[in-house]
């Protein structure tokens, strides 16, 4: 059984994810700053509580609970993010710095802190964006969301290859459009092809073999661009 570790826990894709690697046995430290819903499963094999990916009080606290607890982490899913749907002209400064602090900033130094407790054969995968691969289609309004999502592919390039010798890999998935909570805030009304479950059924099965055959890779996980 593997020690999981899964951000953005509280609604959608993180959500279901916990329920699915708990349901087979697997230890799972749900980070979100709603600990609630997870909470309220009442799962003995999910463990809780309030996280903001951009405190480093709550990045002490996972350190200190995988220190204490587990000892080392095997799977690492950095899920959380944050999305502004916004004109160019109208993003602002303050704007950029919500988004980047969740899904760049927030998704590196916790990626930092971990790396001294994964083991040979650790897992890191991070959920970014088709509207973050070069070369898709983009979205006006995404801006801001899209060029994090972009980062961060660049950022588990560079891990990849800085901790090779490790054999600890690190992919990334570029999701496209899935019916979450956070997409129906950003576009009222649209209906997406794939619901939460079913890309989190995905993930997981990923997050526990895909460390075989891929590491430094970005997978596209869209039926369309994006």
């Amino acid at each position: 059984m593997k020690n999981i570790i899964i951000t953005g826990a509280s609604r959608g894709i993180g959500y279901e994810m916990a329920q699915l690697f708990a349901a087979d046995g697997h230890q799972v430290l749900a980070l979100s700053r709603n600990e609630t819903p997870i909470k309220a499963l009442g799962n003995k094999n999910i463990h809780a509580f309030s996280f903001d990916i951009a405190e480093d009080n709550d990045l002490d606290k996972v350190e200190k609970y995988i220190k204490e607890n587990w000892k080392q982490v095997d799977v690492l899913i950095n899920n959380a993010g944050c999305l502004i749907n916004k004109p160019f002209t109208d993003l602002t400064r303050k704007d950029f710095e919500q988004v980047y602090n969740v899904n760049v900033f927030g998704v590196a130094e916790l990626t930092r802190r971990m790396i001294p407790l994964l083991v040979e054969n650790s897992h890191v995968v991070t959920v970014s964006s088709m509207g973050g691969v070069r070369g898709s289609l983009k979205f006006p309004g995404l801006a801001a969301y899209s060029s994090s999502k972009g980062a961060v592919i660049t950022l588990s390039e560079l891990l990849a290859e800085e901790y090779k010798e490790n054999k600890i890999a690190f992919n990334v998935l570029a999701l496209g459009a899935v019916q979450t909570e956070m997409l129906e805030e950003a576009f009222p009304g649209y209906q997406a092809p794939l619901e939460a479950k079913e890309m989190a059924l995905y993930i997981k099965d990923f997050s526990l073999n895909g460390n075989k055959f891929y590491n430094g890779k970005v997978l596209e996980v869209s039926s369309s661009t994006p």
